[in-house]
């Protein structure tokens, strides 16, 4: 773990739960996409900075998750860097407590107050592409979060941060956190007509060739919703959905469980909604979910 691995002369990446991109700008001087999941992450990076001799200019944040800008503050207070994140996701890399609060739709229990939700805030200023390295596009990739984004380098190496998930992930967990599940499955039609040197996808291999792994989370994310579809063929409360879906997929139920898959099972509840598929009604003071 946090091995650096090459991928071509200037594009790397740093291997971790989320993988961290790193890219050679100049003699001596890199960049960063993300930071990894905590400050730990941020040492670890730190250990391969200076094994290298290499200075950090700036940590481009493909979006506000806690696994994805956790290491922001501990390497911006040690190097001077300056951090960038898109959008709506600035304002959650500044203030943090936004991801749990979100989540869990009010103010979150001291349960869902931790690292893996609410990383710590850093000064981080707005992405744009004006502010990248000369070469760098930023890609819009919506749908996992906010405003997230990817990078493609100058060499052709394409960062896909979050966009997909690796075939043994969705195997083992099967729902994977979604906050708008039709700009989701555009950003997966795009991805999958991508071309490049290489692809590094945040939580999956990297490889030349993406376009079979779209395929198969944009398979997942229609039988999740077929799945709500035929559970929904009486009318249920989002609690008994949501129960009735962990038990389909032998999942088990915690905190940051209920949160995450309950906020993506909300997410597809509205998009099936606006696509004409459900529709909610208030029965005894209870909105339920039905079949259209």
């Amino acid at each position: 773990m946090y091995e650096l691995i090459e991928v071509t002369e200037r594009s790397c990446y740093i291997q971790s739960p989320a993988k961290i991109g790193l890219v050679k700008l100049s003699d001596g001087d890199v960049c960063l996409i993300d930071s990894g999941n905590d400050k730990e992450a941020g040492k670890k990076v730190r250990q391969i900075l200076d094994a290298n001799g290499w200075r950090l200019d700036a940590i481009y944040n493909t979006h506000s998750n806690a696994d994805h800008i956790g290491g922001n503050k501990y390497l911006q207070g040690q190097t001077g860097c300056r951090v960038y994140a898109p959008g709506i996701d600035c304002a959650f890399t500044r203030w943090p407590v936004l991801e749990p609060s979100f989540l869990y739709g009010g103010f979150p229990c001291r349960e869902l107050r931790h690292k893996f939700l609410m990383a710590q805030g850093s000064d981080a200023q707005e992405l744009t592409q004006d502010v990248l390295p000369d070469g760098f596009q930023m890609i819009p990739l919506p749908g996992h979060f906010f405003d997230m984004v990817g990078f493609r380098t100058p060499d052709d190496v394409v960062y896909l941060a979050d966009c997909l998930s690796s075939r043994e992930t969705l195997d083992k967990y099967q729902i994977g956190f979604i906050y708008d599940v039709g700009s989701y499955l555009k950003t997966l039609e795009t991805v999958k007509a991508m071309q490049a040197r290489m692809f590094v996808p945040a939580h999956a291999a990297a490889s030349e060739e993406i376009a079979a792994l779209a395929q198969y989370n944009i398979d997942k994310v229609s039988e999740i919703a077929e799945k709500i579809l035929d559970i929904c063929r009486q009318p249920h409360c989002f609690e008994s959905i949501l129960q009735k879906l962990f038990d389909h997929y032998a999942l088990s139920m915690s905190y940051e469980q209920y949160v995450l898959v309950g906020s993506t099972v909300r997410s597809y509840l509205a998009w099936l909604k606006d696509a004409g598929r459900l529709t909610g009604i208030f029965e005894n003071n209870m909105l339920l979910w039905q079949r259209a």
